[in-house]
């Protein structure tokens, strides 16, 4: 341990003599709205889940370089927040689908320090180029093990049942029991005390003093499942923010939630939960395929369709936080490419389209001073390229912006796709302007 500190200690004294490292300012929410030193911040950026991967990668050229270079990439393009994955529970299959490896949690309550070692880099990273991460802590979903995960370690959940493709009522019901599960409830605190107790190999901090990380989010889209796991869902998030509280004051917390989709269609809900002191800030999540908004033929014919209920979506959930004087982010968003195509490169003209609508929502709020705080569009998949002919995601391929489970490509956003980093750049020019 004294030795891991002292190379720590030695590594930041050495970046910070050649300037190579930038302290960043702890994010902080006043008045509606996100500030850094007193200052409003308003920001564009993008789902880097496997970002703190990268630098576990064996050839450089597909982990550290590539990360350092699509880190200057985005910076350049405007992009200064990213939402990350802090590590995966467990190994093999789950609801039919291999999950993210390499794994923090291998197996019930046996961490993987080399795990956290990689986000380190990440975050040193990223605080020289001051940008700020968001930090999702588990899963509702199977890929990156998560809930189930937990149930099936604690008996809740079998193994068969754990590792085939359920039905959608199936995968409610299994997924619902986390809320009441005690042991499950336990693991997951457990491993949040690993994450809180580690000291970066980089900079000698913990990560609760570090102020790179702008929130912790209690999991990627946790949601009751079932009406009756309400009550449940509820006073989980409660304690689970004051848990977070407690052992690090200095960070935003939030939930992670898609808004009224992920709440049993209940506005009252997503307003409840937001409302915690605890809970900082608000997030919503839109993807228009995954609800239904569209067939996958039918883009263009439903386009107008998409980007009205976009709007009112966003709308909606922004009234509301005006209501509970919090912060409004738009987490996630994404759409195919027009043709429903997977290779980079190729046309995006609906998907900007998309993308203007939560861009001019967020570039009102940062005129305004309004609660539309920020975005992280999904997702960046940067140098990475879809494989031709395989359309899922296999051990030792390269992490692009969507996970194991959907198809590679599907609603990724790669470094050639000009006509939407054009878009990006030109919204961030507007927004520094409107802060100025």
């Amino acid at each position: 341990m004294k030795t891991i500190r002292g190379f720590g200690l030695f590594m930041f004294l050495l970046s910070f003599a050649f300037g190579g490292y930038a302290q960043n300012d702890f994010v902080k929410v006043q008045n509606q709205h996100f500030t850094v030193n007193g200052k409003p911040y308003y920001f564009i950026g993008t789902n880097y889940w496997y970002g703190g991967l990268l630098a576990l990668q064996k050839d450089p050229k597909h982990g550290k370089q590539r990360l350092i270079e699509e880190l200057d990439f985005l910076k350049s393009k405007g992009v200064d927040n990213l939402r990350v994955l802090v590590g995966s529970e467990g190994e093999g299959k789950i609801n039919g689908v291999d999950r993210v490896k390499p794994v923090l949690q291998k197996s019930q309550g046996v961490y993987s320090k080399e795990i956290l070692e990689g986000l380190d880099f990440l975050l040193t990273e990223m605080a020289k180029r001051k940008m700020y991460a968001v930090l999702f802590l588990s899963n509702n979903w199977e890929w990156s093990g998560g809930f189930l995960q937990y149930l099936n370690w604690n008996g809740r959940t079998d193994l068969e049942t754990m590792q085939k493709k359920m039905s959608w009522d199936e995968l409610r019901d299994e997924t619902s029991k986390f809320y009441t599960c005690e042991p499950c409830k336990n693991d997951y605190l457990k491993q949040l005390d690993y994450i809180f107790a580690h000291t970066s190999i980089y900079t000698g901090k913990k990560y609760v003093d570090d102020a790179t990380i702008m929130a912790w989010e209690l999991a990627n889209e946790p949601r009751p499942m079932r009406a009756t796991a309400i009550p449940a869902f509820k006073t989980w998030i409660k304690e689970v923010a004051q848990y977070i509280k407690s052992k690090d004051p200095h960070h935003l917390v939030t939930i992670g939630s898609e808004g009224t989709q992920g709440t049993e269609d209940s506005l009252a809900l997503w307003k409840e939960i937001h409302s915690y002191p605890e809970i900082d800030y608000s997030t919503i999540h839109i993807w228009a395929k995954n609800w239904g908004w569209f067939k996958a033929d039918s883009i263009k014919e439903a386009l107008p369709l998409i980007l009205s209920n976009t709007k009112n979506y966003i709308r909606l959930h922004a009234t509301a936080a005006e209501a509970i004087n919090k912060p409004l982010v738009v987490e996630e968003f994404g759409l195919p490419r027009d043709a429903h195509d997977f290779k980079a490169g190729t046309a995006t003209q609906y998907r900007d389209q998309l993308y203007q609508v939560v861009l001019d929502e967020l570039l009102a709020g940062a005129k305004n001073r309004g609660v539309v705080g920020g975005l992280n569009f999904w997702g960046f998949g940067g140098t990475s390229r879809p494989i031709e002919g395989q359309v899922f995601w296999k051990d030792g391929d390269d992490f692009s912006g969507d996970p194991p489970q959907e198809e590679q490509g599907l609603n990724t956003v790669y470094d050639n796709d000009k006509s939407t980093w054009k878009l990006i750049r030109k919204y961030a020019k507007a927004i520094k302007k409107a802060l100025d």
